[in-house]
């Protein structure tokens, strides 16, 4: 394969990030920076895409990223959102599972109210058609053997099918999973267990005997097995829990017998499998996520157990956070330190999701449940960033909605365009300063910003009307308050007083090379 093109490469043949691993997380990354720009290049060890449906819960929070960065609806159309599930015990009492939440069904502030079930393999296939509508490729067959940084970047020698290259970049991002080379060769340490003696055999295959309404557990003595129809496919995933003892038997007989004894279904016939592995549990998370000129994200950064679909999510959302830092540090002038921002945003984030995941671990093996509930503990709407050092507002602890929480989206705006979602009117990757004042000042320096302001009747553009006063809920607003939404969807600033000249500070950090940006400002 030929040398991507831009924005992937400089002239020179360096590049401005090397991204190592092309799963969810290091395609979610190189989308993210392709459209803002910054030249990249992306290099996967694997000789073309990995097969595997793996990870295939996509979450809420990540739908709306998905949304902003144009996949959304590729995504959907090759899943299916609030899969039922049911799960039958020894004594063949059967519960059931995987509606939507009552507490987010119709809620004008959330639009995707459950997770979608579709294969891994199809997110990556819609990341890569993605990254190549902007301009961008995978380099496959391509391994990093070896880094080393200096003050002003990191150099990699790669060995790939074209042969050995010693590439320069200045900023180098491990997105090659828990194996991690470059996590290793940065000297980072992966803190955790590995637990052998809780392992599950996974396979994708085609089933007989079964309907595809459902995705259906069995609990037996001796283990779990369960059977999950695979949108956009005519497979299922197979997944049977190991004793600690036991050796993994992955021949289409054992899968077979496995599913009959636990199950007591000798009419469900498996049929041969496309994709098969052994899982074992692993729960890790690493010292830093960054060392000097290279960061860390996805499972090369933490790991953990897929007791309640967090896995791939938290990747995504990792890349979708360092995607908007890097480009506003390249394109808008802002200082270095911002980077710094990553680890202390996302870090506390992989660690309360190693906790949940654990503790759904635990109870499923305490219980022998397999599948759970997914509810509102999972669909990750409540991660942010409160706290962070670019979070600033005026409003006290009492108050529903904070700098750093995720901003929420409003149904029912009248624009003069037509109606709107809030959310169509962020997408981007800008920052985006929302007024419920009578003005907005004419102009802020630095980074371009998209304006818009509440009002009875659009008569212009960035006007829009809250004609069911969605948006005043969401947001808590009274007259007066002036909200900063981030290019990654999460609100940096709040003011009930209406501070425009904190609005002005704000983003004024983001152009000032050399200043970090600071929280008592606001």
């Amino acid at each position: 394969m030929s040398q991507p093109s831009s924005p992937s490469t400089t002239e020179s043949g360096a590049t401005t990030v090397l991204i190592v691993g092309a799963g969810p997380t290091g395609l979610a990354l190189a989308v993210g920076l392709a459209r803002s720009g910054v030249p990249f290049r992306l290099l996967e060890a694997e000789p073309g895409p990995r097969p595997g449906s793996r990870g295939k819960g996509v979450q809420p929070r990540t739908l709306e990223i998905f949304e902003d960065l144009g996949i959304a609806e590729r995504v959907m159309a090759n899943g299916r959102m609030a899969v039922p599930m049911t799960s039958t015990g020894p004594d063949g009492q059967v519960t059931h599972a995987g509606a939507i939440p009552e507490s987010l069904a119709n809620r004008p502030d959330v639009p995707y109210a459950a997770s979608v079930i579709t294969p891994q393999w199809r997110v990556e296939e819609a990341l890569r058609g993605r990254l190549e509508e902007l301009g961008a490729v995978v380099e496959f067959d391509s391994t990093v053997v070896d880094i080393e940084q200096s003050d002003d970047g990191v150099m990699a020698e790669i060995d790939s099918a074209r042969g050995t290259e010693t590439l320069a970049a200045r900023w180098l991002v491990g997105a090659d999973g828990g194996h991690s080379t470059i996590r290793k060769r940065a000297g980072i340490s992966f803190v955790g267990e590995t637990r052998d003696d809780v392992r599950a055999v996974l396979a994708d295959l085609p089933v007989s005997g079964l309907g595809r309404e459902t995705w259906q557990t069995w609990r037996h003595p001796s283990g779990i097995v369960s059977l999950c129809p695979l949108p956009s496919t005519d497979l299922f995933q197979y997944v049977a829990s190991l004793a600690p003892d036991a050796e993994p038997r992955l021949g289409l007989a054992d899968l077979q017998e496995t599913l009959r004894e636990r199950s007591g279904r000798a009419d469900i016939r498996l049929h041969e499998p496309e994709w098969r592995s052994v899982w074992r549990a692993n729960v890790r998370l690493a010292e830093r996520y960054r060392a000097g000129n290279v960061f860390l994200a996805g499972d090369a950064a933490h790991i953990h157990s897929p007791a309640g679909g967090q896995g791939m999510n938290t990747g995504i959302q990792d890349s979708y956070n360092l995607s908007w830092k890097v480009a506003a540090v390249v394109n808008d002038g802002a200082p270095a330190a911002l980077l710094d921002t990553y680890e202390a945003e996302r870090r506390p984030v992989a660690a309360d999701v190693l906790e949940l995941s654990d503790s759904r671990l635990a109870a499923s093996l305490r219980t022998n449940a397999g599948a759970v509930d997914r509810g509102a503990s999972t669909i990750q709407l409540d991660v942010g960033y409160r706290g962070s050092p670019l979070a600033c507002d005026d409003r006290d602890d009492r108050a529903a909605l904070r700098a750093g929480d995720r901003a929420p989206d409003a149904s029912g705006l009248r624009a003069v365009d037509g109606e709107h979602r809030l959310f169509d009117l962020l997408h981007g990757g800008r920052f985006t300063v929302l007024s419920f004042g009578p003005s907005l000042i004419a102009a802020f320096p630095g980074c371009a910003l998209r304006l818009l302001r509440v009002v009875a009747n659009p008569g212009s553009d960035g006007e829009i009307a809250d004609v069911d006063g969605n948006l005043v809920r969401a947001y808590g607003a009274r007259e007066g308050t002036v909200v900063l939404i981030r290019p990654d969807g999460y609100i940096g600033l709040i003011s009930d007083a209406g501070d425009l000249q904190a609005v002005t500070d704000y983003v004024a950090d983001f152009a000032r090379p050399g200043e970090k940006t600071d929280p008592e400002q606001c």
